[in-house]
């Protein structure tokens, strides 16, 4: 089973954490988004692996936006 994990506000990706293949687990961070100087965490929401990365570092990002396809298994 696949799950997206999407940005939440406008943000800036500041330094992303993990590459496709890595195994994650849950509340691991995966990137780091800024927005208004805030550093701003993305987690894992499950255990699982690295899919697919839609940003890089140094992207802005909207509301909804893909970030990582994480395998959930």
């Amino acid at each position: 089973m696949a799950e997206t994990i999407q940005a939440e506000m406008n943000a800036n990706v500041w330094k992303i954490l993990v590459a496709p293949g890595d195994s994650v687990e849950e509340e691991c961070p995966l990137m780091i988004l800024e927005s208004m100087k805030m550093e701003i965490p993305v987690l894992a929401e499950s255990e699982g692996f690295v899919v697919a990365l839609h940003v890089a570092e140094g992207d802005r990002v909207s509301p909804g936006q893909p970030l990582v396809d994480l395998s959930t298994n």
